[in-house]
């Protein structure tokens, strides 16, 4: 069953936040899935990737991640922010382990989500978060509408999160990476069929698998160059054989997010 990438919430968190809960299960069949174990990922920091932010909620439990891009403007996937509000989220940045408590918090002002959005695998998977606090990191530079040669096949690109590394288990409590080939148009339609919509959709991976974000890495960034190309979005399992993961192609969203940046 194709799933999001979107981290399941705790018995607690459920509780405290019942009805958007209940839309994130709903729209994410991930999250009763059992996902397959990453292999080839290594551990880093906040340090080496800045920019890279801890989506939680409002009692800090991380279940997306961001992509910092301007000093109050992240980056992440419109499933993640589905029946949240300003004040169920949280943005954390310069944290590498998900129990630390250096860094900085920032509630959100406002969520914008690409409006034609219904489905990760309808596509328009794309949303900003405008946050009420300056996150003081380096910022990541985003690919620009006409930069479509970046997800030439074969392409190195480089993924990052604190997702899933096993199957039925918990998140990696610090910062993971990897890299993986970007993969053809064909081949994603090959594996996705007619749930591939390549003018919003890019698939990165390996044909025999073994390397893949999963639950909990949604939103998160995929980098080609150093510089952000997609957002972590949506697969079959994780790092399954013949089932890349599927992006956001952010080339298509580029001029949606810039208009948001500059709001």
């Amino acid at each position: 069953m194709f799933g999001l990438r979107r981290a399941r919430r705790t018995t607690a968190t459920l509780m405290a936040t019942a009805a958007a809960a209940a839309t994130a299960l709903i729209a994410s069949p991930a999250a009763a899935d059992a996902p397959q174990p990453i292999v080839g990922g290594t551990t880093t920091t906040t340090t080496a990737y800045p920019f890279v932010m801890q989506i939680t909620d409002a009692s800090g439990s991380q279940f997306c991640g961001g992509t910092l891009v301007a000093a109050k403007k992240v980056v992440t996937a419109a499933h993640c922010m589905v029946g949240e509000t300003t004040g169920s989220v949280r943005v954390v940045g310069g944290r590498t382990y998900l129990n630390g408590t250096n860094g900085t918090v920032s509630k959100v002002s406002k969520i914008w989500i690409d409006p034609d959005y219904t489905d990760a695998t309808n596509g328009d998977d794309v949303a900003v978060l405008t946050l009420s606090t300056s996150m003081p990191y380096t910022k990541a530079s985003y690919v620009s509408s006409s930069q479509t040669s970046v997800y030439a096949a074969g392409t190195t690109a480089r993924i990052l999160g604190w997702g899933t590394t096993s199957e039925s288990g918990s998140s990696s409590n610090q910062l993971r990476t990897a890299t993986v080939p970007v993969v053809s148009d064909a081949g994603c339609g090959s594996s996705y069929g007619s749930d591939y919509v390549k003018s919003d959709m890019v698939c990165a991976g390996y044909t025999s698998g073994g390397v893949d974000t999963c639950q909990g890495d949604s939103g998160g960034p995929l980098l080609i160059g150093g510089v952000l190309a997609g957002i972590t979005s949506w697969g079959e399992g994780c790092a399954e054989a013949g089932y890349p993961g599927v992006y956001t192609r952010l080339t298509t969203f580029s001029d949606l997010v810039t208009a948001q940046v500059d709001s």
